[in-house]
């Protein structure tokens, strides 16, 4: 009996304590659900264009302090903070525009390789009139493991067939070994960053020193068409083929309702076709005008037939927007330059639309209907003017090396340099102290692009040339058609 008022207390604490866990328990849901909805509500009013630009800017400063981190190979050739920053910049917007040389990074067998992320994200319309919001959601899931699954399965059998390649020939493991490069960060690096269309490869040389090895320029091509200008029309066939072994619902949905999901990748089967015929269509221009005028140039000097061709159809293909260059592209005809400056300022899904099926129209009624909508990607100007500022500016800030070295720093060499920042692309005709007019012995030639050599306000000018096109979309309206404004 003397126990009986201790159990009695014991009862009371344990309801109390059951009360107060109860209480916290709802209270944290309620606070958890409060914060949800805010933060939806929140980014449903927050314009896309301030969103992405956040991202991006964050994307920036995480990996310059990565950079900085890092040891050089030689730390008496450490770069400079700017141009670490100018690198993560090129990165993430995948330009490949470089100012220093690749092979000043280390890259440590000990250091595990980073997982492939690719620059295109979903972006799922949240507001529906479909009255089926579970088939939606569920088709819109579908969706991203469908996205997933592509960009892992591609990648993987990328890195296989590359790293496979790569070790079985002699003359790739000579060069690499010569140069103290892991195989297999090389290859998991040169994988990613073609099908990214990064362009950014451990080499100095970039994909040059590599212009006798035919296989690997055969394994890499597809791999820059799968993540490129073709990854809509091979998103839409991996669909067509799981429709024909499965009878979900969620794929018929995802097939027929391209403009409820808000993927800008999912292109409609008539858009499909159209964007392959025209993508095909400019490989072909090019490849044919490259080989008939450069056949005999200095570019392809010491190369055999079937090594021209195969380096020739590599080099077309990452004109849109890739960036990897066999050729040294200084050497090429200034007709192909001006092609080449063409294709790499025409946006990766432009195609020409002969006509206007109900898709256009309904798209452009949903435009009128939502006109009145502010946005800041409407409020940019035209890619064109921004561009013709951008290369004034770094002409006026470049003059005097204009002046005393015109044959480097000449007007159509600023303007190939900046159409590639833009277009995401990464092509460079260099710099050459041979070309100089009046030459000094203190002059070395290096591996990095052309802007390697500029001051340092015409690196800034064009930091903003790669995010702008980084953000293209915004003003372009995704760039089809043949309209680029």
């Amino acid at each position: 009996m003397k126990n009986t008022p201790n159990l009695k207390f014991r009862s009371k604490t344990v309801k109390c304590l059951a009360s107060l866990h109860h209480a916290l328990t709802c209270m944290c849901h309620w606070t958890g659900t409060t914060l949800y909805s805010f933060l939806r509500a929140l980014l449903l009013r927050v314009d896309p264009f301030w969103l992405q630009l956040c991202y991006f800017v964050t994307l920036f400063m995480l990996g310059y302090m990565s950079l900085s981190i890092l040891e050089p190979r030689s730390p008496m050739n450490r770069p400079k903070s700017y141009d670490l920053l100018f690198t993560a910049v090129s990165a993430v917007t995948v330009s490949s525009m470089a100012t220093v040389e690749m092979e000043i990074f280390k890259l440590s067998e000990r250091k595990s390789a980073s997982s492939p992320s690719s620059n295109m994200n979903v972006e799922n319309g949240l507001m529906s009139t479909n009255s089926n919001i579970d088939l939606k959601y569920k088709s819109m899931k579908f969706l991203g493991i469908t996205v997933l699954c592509y960009f892992f399965t591609v990648q993987v059998i990328g890195y296989l067939l590359v790293s496979l390649y790569v070790g079985l020939v002699v003359s790739i493991k000579e060069v690499l070994m010569n140069k103290k490069l892991n195989l297999q960060v090389f290859s998991i690096v040169t994988t990613i960053s073609t099908f990214t269309n990064c362009g950014f490869l451990p080499t100095n040389e970039n994909m040059m020193v590599f212009k006798n090895n035919q296989g690997l320029q055969v394994i890499l091509i597809p791999l820059v068409l799968l993540g490129n200008t073709l990854y809509p029309v091979f998103l839409r066939l991996v669909l067509l083929l799981l429709g024909k072994i499965s009878v979900r619902e969620e794929i018929k949905y995802v097939l027929e309702n391209e403009d409820e999901l808000r993927y800008p990748h999912l292109l409609s089967g008539v858009d499909s076709w159209y964007l392959s015929l025209t993508s095909v269509g400019f490989t072909l221009i090019q490849f044919v005008l490259l080989m008939s005028i450069g056949w005999k140039s200095q570019a392809m000097h010491g190369l055999n037939t079937s090594e021209k061709v195969v380096g020739s159809l590599f080099q077309v293909t990452n004109t849109r927007h890739t960036g990897e260059s066999v050729f040294d592209l200084s050497l090429v005809s200034p007709a192909i330059i001006v092609l080449i400056v063409t294709m790499m300022y025409l946006p990766a899904y432009t195609y020409f639309l002969p006509r206007e099926d109900s898709r256009t129209l309904s798209s452009t009624t949903k435009c009128n209907k939502e006109k009145n909508k502010i946005s800041i990607g409407f409020l940019l100007l035209s890619p064109l003017p921004i561009l013709v500022i951008i290369i004034m500016l770094i002409c006026i800030t470049e003059s005097d090396k204009m002046q005393k070295d015109p044959l480097n720093f000449n007007v159509l060499n600023v303007i190939f340099e900046v159409i590639s920042a833009y277009g995401n692309v990464g092509f460079s005709l260099g710099y050459s102290c041979k070309r100089q007019l009046q030459p000094y012995e203190e002059c070395q030639d290096a591996c990095y692009g052309f802007v390697g050599r500029w001051s340092n306000i015409s690196k800034h000018v064009l930091v903003l040339a790669m995010i702008f096109g980084r953000l293209r979309k915004f003003h372009q309206r995704g760039g089809k058609a043949w309209k680029l404004s």
